[in-house]
């Protein structure tokens, strides 16, 4: 049975991961990357309302309603796992002992600036910790579906309020993964069954599209 895209990308995001990272993740898509982490893969993920060593979501009946990710869902512990407040947990973001963050985005634009705390004229949740994980974090990486309704997100310039400047690294969506670099945005690989074409008229920005593009894959 193929994946749903939400899963496809959460697995894509988690083949990036190396042995020893430490990886923050965000609300929403991010928080489906524990199921999906390669096999003999040791990495530590954290949470953070405070959890370090988050595992895959548990079956139903083996829910503990005091495990849960950022996103408030039920998780699991891994062995050596452990818990923490709020406090301790940003003192861990913003002391640099995070590798990797990964985080949905409402925008994000050809120079790698972020938008992903606020839609104008919207209700809004509050900046959460992205700031602070943008800025600390080793690497940030974004997952979200390439558009909203057909409308793209990835733009030449960012129009929603910034949560960071020059802060992402990779973006993965169901269309592609797109490296952020100096020179613009690099595709790097496309999904399965998406043209060039495609690719190009569900993104706003400019597109560097290498001859040795490679298909995305999960496997």
């Amino acid at each position: 049975m193929a994946l749903d895209w939400r899963n496809f990308v959460a697995r894509r995001v988690a083949m990036l991961f190396e042995d020893g990272d430490v990886i923050n993740l965000g609300i929403g898509l991010p928080t489906l990357i524990p199921n999906h982490i390669p096999p003999g893969l040791n990495v530590t993920l954290q949470g953070e309302n405070g959890v370090l060593g988050l595992g895959p979501a548990p079956p139903l009946h083996e829910i503990n309603k005091d495990v849960f990710d950022a996103g408030g869902a039920w998780a699991t512990l891994n062995p050596g796992g452990s818990f923490f407040d709020s406090a301790t947990s940003f003192a861990l973001i913003r002391g640099g002992h995070v590798d990797i963050t990964v985080l949905g985005a409402l925008q994000v634009d050809k120079e790698g600036n972020l938008a992903n705390w606020m839609v104008p004229g919207k209700l809004m949740a509050g900046y959460g910790g992205a700031m602070d994980l943008i800025t600390c974090a080793g690497k940030v990486i974004v997952a979200m579906e390439h558009t909203n309704k057909g409308d793209p997100k990835i733009f030449n310039k960012c129009s929603f309020p910034l949560t960071g400047v020059h802060c992402v690294d990779i973006i993965v969506t169901n269309l592609a993964l797109i490296e952020v670099t100096k020179e613009g945005l690099v595709v790097k690989e496309i999904a399965p069954d998406t043209t060039e074409e495609q690719l190009k008229a569900a993104t706003e920005a400019d597109l560097i599209i290498p001859n040795d593009l490679k298909v995305m894959s999960i496997y």
